[in-house]
């Protein structure tokens, strides 16, 4: 009788440990992405704000993918978002996390095509103002949370073209009056001065980057690297 209640306790045992064992999951890890539309503009908060979200969950924030580009820039310009599909390709993530969907892309093409490519490889889409996310636990696709990203998506579209609009309205407003338009005469850069000022972008033309490779690694626009490139050449 004694050893088969020990027999018993052994096996009691070996089931809590096994049981302890799965409980205790190794934590989801998450890569952040934030953008901001220009090199004036901060991530900081968005940052704080996901990577608090993530240690309340209990996440590994595994990578934090920062860019600052145009919403409208195509996506062959979108560094971040190649990182991000980079890391889900090599299944190092399991869910992204961004501030909102405008932060995405404000060029519904993009935003949809990532969300798509993140979903086929598995991998859930956390967008904070409405905190909800692309997958179900289940990893099935969210209905609603699909529905949700195709207005907010639109949204974000409408929001920067509206914004186009009354830039354009009001520059022609301007020139209408008589004001003078752009920088003031003899507040430009020199030429020396614009090559100091994008060291970054001279380094890699002189490696042999491509304007367009420089400008996606430099997060630089495509014109500035031509003006900087036509200086070199000079």
């Amino acid at each position: 009788y004694a050893l088969y209640v020990f027999t018993k306790s052994l096996v009691f045992f070996e089931y809590s440990v096994r049981l302890i064992f799965y409980m205790k999951k190794a934590p989801v890890p998450v890569a952040i992405l934030v953008r901001v539309s220009t090199q004036k503009q901060e991530t900081d908060r968005q940052v704080t704000e996901l990577v608090k979200y993530a240690e309340a969950k209990g996440y590994q924030v595994e990578e934090i993918c920062e860019e600052s580009i145009s919403g409208a820039a195509s996506e062959e310009h979108r560094i971040g978002l190649h990182r991000v599909v980079e890391l889900a390709h090599r299944g190092e993530i399991k869910k992204v996390l961004v501030h909102e969907v405008s932060r995405l892309a404000r060029k519904n093409s993009v935003a949809h095509a990532f969300v798509e490519e993140l979903e086929e490889l598995g991998v859930s889409l956390y967008w904070h103002q409405q905190a909800i996310e692309t997958l179900l636990p289940n990893g099935k696709r969210n209905p609603a949370a699909a529905i949700m990203f195709a207005l907010l998506a639109e949204m974000a579209r409408a929001e920067r073209e509206t914004l186009s609009e009354r830039i354009r309205s009001g520059l022609a407003e301007a020139k209408r009056k008589g004001k003078t338009l752009g920088r003031p005469v003899g507040t430009g850069l020199s030429s020396s001065g614009l090559l100091a000022k994008h060291r970054d972008i001279c380094r890699r033309l002189r490696e042999g980057q491509s304007v367009r490779n420089t400008a996606k690694i430099t997060g630089k626009g495509v014109s500035t690297v031509q003006r900087v490139k036509k200086l070199l050449a000079a």
